[in-house]
């Protein structure tokens, strides 16, 4: 079980540190902070509709896998009592 259960935290450290600069490559929606520091002025210079699918695709698998890495890591402590 200690096999298993440290191949799932590093995996874990992996997805979680690809999760944040796969969040702040999102472009900015408005009326947030980015428009405060001039973020709004290269709103409409952003990425391809094309791209920001596939960002959005790729964010979306990686918090999923990290959910899932939680989730076992969490039954794993569990069922090790």
């Amino acid at each position: 079980m200690t096999a298993l259960r440290i191949t799932l935290q590093v995996l874990l450290v992996l997805a979680s540190l690809l999760l944040v600069p796969l969040v702040l490559l999102h472009k900015g929606k408005g009326g947030g902070l980015s428009d405060m520091f001039g973020g709004g002025i290269t709103a409409g210079a952003g990425s391809s509709g094309v791209a920001e699918r596939n960002l959005n695709r790729i964010t979306i698998a990686i918090a999923l896998l990290w959910t899932v890495m939680i989730v076992l890591l969490g039954l794993i402590e569990k069922f090790s009592e």
